[in-house]
């Protein structure tokens, strides 16, 4: 699909992102995060994410206009890449983008976190965390819930926005999640949960 930015009342601009030698481009609109540049902690977490062997099924929760999941549908392109957004206007953008970008192994779907994300496990889930929604919320629908999709062998990667890093300590500790922070920089925390 094809997409005419002069007929969207919603697009802002193109932002660039160069990744392992290749330029992907993005359409961004007005109201999305991260509509000025591709956010570092998406930057950030691009550079950690690291695989044993080529994932089958990646899921992009959270995906806004499609950085994470796109970018990895290139990587991966025998994966079958599912990202997934609450907002429409988000899921609009990130299936433009993916036909921007070449991505046919990538679809995206409207979903409030996991409630309707195709069936059956996921070899690579990623996300950056919103952290507009609060503690109870991240932990049930951005740690748990995803490490629960996890394939046998499956990893979670995701970032969060070093506000968050307490409650990031408190599930490595008391809640029993084991949280393994990655990497810390720019205001962001990369860690990784495994199936």
């Amino acid at each position: 699909m094809a997409s005419d930015p002069s007929s969207d009342p919603y697009f802002k601009k193109r932002v660039a992102l160069t990744l392992g030698g290749e330029t992907l481009e993005f359409e961004v609109a007005h109201t999305l995060f991260a509509s000025h540049e591709v956010d570092a902690g998406t930057k950030l977490l691009l550079r950690c994410i690291e695989v044993n062997e080529a994932p089958r099924r990646i899921l992009d929760l959270g995906c806004g206009y499609g950085v994470l999941g796109i970018a990895l549908a290139r990587r991966f392109p025998e994966a079958q890449v599912t990202m997934a957004d609450c907002n429409l206007l988000a899921v609009r953008y990130a299936r433009r983008n993916a036909a921007r970008n070449g991505a046919t192994n990538a679809q995206a779907t409207g979903s409030v976190a996991l409630e309707d994300i195709p069936e059956g496990a996921y070899d690579l889930i990623v996300a950056n965390v919103p952290a507009k929604i609060g503690d109870t919320a991240i932990e049930a629908e951005f740690v748990r819930g995803p490490r629960a999709r996890l394939a046998p062998g499956g990893a979670y990667w995701f970032v969060a926005v070093s506000g968050l890093n307490h409650l990031l300590k408190r599930l490595a500790g008391q809640g029993g999640v084991p949280v393994r922070q990655v990497r810390k920089r720019s205001g962001h925390t990369v860690c990784r949960l495994e199936a």
